[in-house]
């Protein structure tokens, strides 16, 4: 009897300090705000799955807050449930451990840099209701290898995905109309890509430093390719530059070094500074009369280029030719 009065004092200790609760504890922290809940924060020393409820206190949740789950590198799995229509900012940055990820379709909104840095992440899955993908919010994903980007995304924002280094393929949808710059910077895995129609600018930085990259295709509907746009993509052996083109940025192709052949569109006005520079492959460029300017050095350190055809407009820039190939 006395053994059993022990005991039972013990597990009332323990219950009143959390220590047997403490195991089965809800690792989240909501926050009610009238008929919804957002999670606000989840303990780091959570690991394993983890399944997002459907409600708390009898009420939706419908947000996952911004820095939620920042920081739970133990975490591995996360289960986000159709009420869900938020992800915040940040919401599972550095969670290291998080090997993959599917994103309901009743998600509307992925927040800025919300999986930056989510180094073990191999595969997500991007629900349908999603419309735009936020400034860096893969970014550093470095084990990333496949992604489904659905037909309601319109946008893919500043460094999305950048340097997620694994990624070796990537289907862009006909709804896609703008990709901003560094959106897949560092992504040394990409070997070929198709630009839908429906874009009309390559942004600088775009695809810089995709060094598998062998080949684009760039459509009608661009009118212009930023700095830096391609710079180090050095598996690049052919490019087409189609006549929808006006203006081709500073560095835009600087260090191709497969480039062997290169053709510009008859609408091209401009073509930048260092544009070509480093294209050591680059056998001959045939420059549209469309041309008015040619950048400084645009063309330097093209070591192989033998056949040069420039338009009369250009001439004055015969001397800066004449360095090409120093």
């Amino acid at each position: 009897m006395k053994q059993l009065l022990i005991s039972t004092f013990a597990a009332a200790v323990l219950l009143l300090f959390g220590g047997i609760n403490e195991v089965n504890a809800d690792p989240l922290t909501y926050e009610v705000s009238g008929d919804t809940v957002t999670i606000k924060d989840c303990k780091e020393t959570a690991s394993g799955a983890l399944a997002i409820p459907l409600t708390y206190d009898g009420k939706p949740v419908t947000r996952i807050g911004e820095n939620a789950f920042n920081g739970c590198s133990n975490l591995t799995s996360v289960t986000i449930t159709d009420s869900v229509t938020s992800i915040g900012n940040k919401a599972f940055a550095g969670c290291s451990s998080l090997m993959s990820m599917t994103i309901s379709d009743s998600v509307i909104r992925i927040g800025e840099w919300a999986f930056e840095g989510c180094s073990s992440l191999t595969s997500v899955t991007i629900g349908d209701s999603v419309t735009s993908i936020l400034w860096g919010a893969f970014a550093g994903c470095s084990s990333l290898t496949g992604v489904t980007i659905p037909d309601s995304v319109t946008s893919i924002g500043h460094l999305s995905f950048a340097g997620c280094r694994s990624l070796a393929s990537m289907t862009f949808p006909e709804s896609l109309t703008y990709i901003s710059w560094g959106a897949f910077e560092g992504c040394s895995s990409l070997t070929s890509l198709t630009i839908p129609d429906s874009v009309t600018s390559i942004e600088g930085e775009t695809f810089q430093g995709c060094s598998s990259l062998t080949s684009v295709t760039i459509p009608d509907s661009v009118t212009s390719i930023g700095s830096f746009a391609f710079n180090g993509c050095s598996s690049l052996t052919g490019m087409t530059i189609p006549d929808s083109v006006t203006r081709i940025g500073n560095n835009a192709f600087v260090g191709c070094s497969s480039l062997t052949s290169v053709t510009i569109g008859n609408s091209v006005t401009r073509i930048g500074e260092y544009a070509f520079y480093g294209c050591s492959s680059l056998i001959g460029v045939t420059i549209p009369d469309s041309v008015t300017d040619i950048g400084l050095w645009a063309f330097r350190r093209c070591s192989s280029l033998i056949s040069v055809t420039i338009p009369d407009q250009g001439r004055h820039h015969w001397g800066i030719c004449l360095q090409w190939l120093h």
